[in-house]
């Protein structure tokens, strides 16, 4: 028995001090420092607005995709994660199903529906859509919001990033800041 306790002793010790160093403090100490180097990110990313009060409101983070579904908005990817084959019939069927919704909400519009609105993401939480996905909504949130479509377009424009460093990546439209900018228009 105490030669168990000699082998375990120091066993126990070790798992002691390593889940208090890589479980405590190593995460309080990045944390702390995130805090100090890049608030903003650390903290989530909230965007927030002035109520007529002068009260701060949080509207949703930039990196996290808010649903909308109100035909005034600009409107993201489907939620929820997909990790289907292109080809699974479970896929195709959930893609007819949106192409459907999509008619529903604006016959009028006869493009081609962009992919990336009718296929979730493997996250689920893509806060951005394609340029192209934006550009396909423009029309109908310019007529329910009776205003300019040429105004929806330079709102998407200026919440497009472009790609990092010019070349890696997409660029994107944040839905959330779009529709914060819609917003400051016309209350909806």
């Amino acid at each position: 028995m105490k030669r168990l306790l000699n082998v375990l002793k120091p066993a126990i010790i070790c798992f002691v001090f390593m889940t208090a160093l890589c479980g405590i403090i190593y995460p309080l100490v990045v944390t702390g420092i995130a805090f100090e180097i890049f608030p903003n990110q650390a903290g989530g990313s909230i965007i927030t607005k002035t109520a007529d009060d002068g009260t701060e409101i949080d509207c949703g983070s930039k990196f996290i995709g808010q649903e909308f579904t109100k035909p005034e908005y600009l409107i993201g990817r489907p939620s929820g994660t997909s990790n289907l084959s292109p080809v699974a019939s479970k896929q195709i069927n959930l893609v007819k199903q949106r192409i459907e919704w999509w008619h529903s909400i604006d016959p009028t519009n006869k493009a081609k529906i962009p992919i990336d609105l009718v296929t979730a993401s493997g996250s689920g939480v893509d806060p951005n859509i394609s340029p192209e996905a934006a550009a396909y909504q423009v029309a109908r949130i310019a007529t329910i919001r009776g205003i300019d479509k040429s105004t929806v377009r330079n709102i998407i424009s200026e919440c497009t990033s472009k790609r990092l460093l010019g070349f890696w990546g997409e660029p994107g439209v944040n839905v959330l800041e779009v529709n914060l900018m819609l917003d400051a228009l016309n209350k909806y």
